[in-house]
């Protein structure tokens, strides 16, 4: 079985570490060309196809992090991101975590959201009527989509909640939907609009908005994992860990950024992946203040052997096929890389990855602070952005450490200088 944890796997030059994640996920010789040479995984032309008003495409940095032991199975994990630090914070996070099994994943199944907006209807009456009728609704929505009816997925129930607005009341008529291991967006907006004639005729209203909800609190996932005490510092720094949870849990200025952190793993992952980073991030952080104050996403305690214990449960829609993964290459190999085979595989790496970076974040502030360890990592690109070369880079960044001077002005002196 392959193994994710990788002694120094920064030290290794673009080949090896090639190599490496090349074996790991069984890469074809072309995959790895895809890598060595990518600019960003697609040409102009399929981005002209992908986007409107098209006049490029962007790159962003991707590697992979290490150590990650989930549900007892090693993973290589991609991550798309420009911040220094994060990469590296997820994998020493992850190599902690193996210690006392690596991380432990619950997961819902891939229930998506739809809802169909109804106005002008008597609402006492549409709601009878509406359960009266959702055997034909379900038959209508399930209508759309051969291919979910045959593996025992598709819509599978309707319910309704009526909401008052500064416009009077409304009649809300939601889709339960399995989308299996798609994300779903496209499946569940299709199927709304199908049944939203019928609701018509059944409410005697008019239904205006027909879509899906990005907040997928019936696709929630939760990872958990135990941090020894001896390899986070001791009890002391563990202690110190939970208070500066209870920060985050009970204070918003706090929150936002402890939870910006958060997503920083999650996002990287997502980004890698193909899949919605905004759907993502604007559902998770609705579920931070789901009790009416924006809170800390994750959840920091100790067992009784005084070793830290984390949790973090996020509503989180993923998909393994469909979508981006199906027409970029970078998309497309970063998801054989993990080695995933549903959506809820995908989404528990994605959360553990979460968990791991704001274990690493969290105990850097409660330590050293979380600047010497981002600000060696930010002094390479202060380097590069004073215009030196590789050979220079090196040099000039142990410089500024060494004089705990790390800006860009400095970077530009010493270029000068040497």
């Amino acid at each position: 079985m392959p193994d994710s944890s990788i002694s120094k796997f920064f030290e290794k030059d673009h080949m090896e570490r090639l190599d490496i994640v090349g074996k790991f996920a069984n890469l074809s010789n072309d995959e790895l060309n895809i890598l060595e040479k990518a600019t960003g995984g697609i040409t102009f032309e399929n981005a002209d196809k992908m986007v409107e008003n098209a006049i490029g495409t962007f790159s962003l940095p991707l590697g992979v992090a290490t150590n990650f032991l989930i549900d007892g199975k090693d993973y290589l994990v991609p991550m798309v991101i420009e911040e220094p630090s994060v990469i590296a914070a997820a994998s020493k996070g992850a190599k902690i975590a193996r210690i006392h099994g690596g991380f432990k994943i619950k997961a819902d199944e891939s229930f998506s959201i739809g809802q169909i907006q109804v106005l002008d209807a008597n609402i006492a009456d549409a709601e009878s009527k509406i359960k009266n009728s959702q055997e034909e609704i379900l038959k209508i929505a399930n209508a759309k989509s051969n291919t979910l009816s045959k593996i025992g997925k598709g819509a599978k129930q309707v319910s309704c909640k009526e909401i008052k607005t500064d416009s009077g009341k409304m009649l809300i008529v939601e889709l339960l939907i399995d989308v299996g291991d798609a994300m779903g967006a496209n499946i569940t907006n299709s199927m709304c609009e199908a049944v939203a004639p019928k609701i018509e005729e059944i409410t005697g209203g008019r239904t205006l908005l027909r879509i899906l909800s990005n907040y997928s609190t019936r696709r929630l996932v939760k990872a958990s994992a135990v941090f020894d005490k001896d390899e986070v510092g001791g009890e002391e720094v563990v202690d110190n860990i939970i208070l500066a949870y209870q920060f985050a849990a009970f204070d918003v200025y706090r929150a936002v950024t402890h939870n910006k952190g958060i997503m920083n793993g999650i996002i990287s992952v997502a980004n890698a992946t193909g899949q919605d980073s905004r759907a993502i991030e604007a559902a998770a952080n609705a579920y931070a203040a789901r009790d009416g104050q924006y809170r800390s996403l994750t959840v920091w305690s100790k067992d009784d052997k005084g070793n830290l214990v984390g949790e973090l449960e996020i509503p989180l829609s993923v998909g393994v096929v469909g979508g981006i993964i199906n027409v970029h290459p970078i998309a497309k190999i970063c998801t054989k890389i993990l080695r995933v085979n549903s959506a809820k595989e995908l989404a528990g790496v994605i959360v553990s990855t979460g968990l791991a970076q704001n274990f690493s974040a969290i105990r850097a502030l409660t330590t050293d602070g979380i600047q010497k360890g981002h600000m060696k990592l930010h002094a390479r690109n202060l380097a590069a952005a004073a215009g030196a070369n590789s050979q220079q880079i090196d040099k000039i960044v142990q410089m500024m450490i060494k004089e705990n001077n790390i800006s860009l002005n400095r970077a530009k002196e010493l270029l000068e200088q040497i």
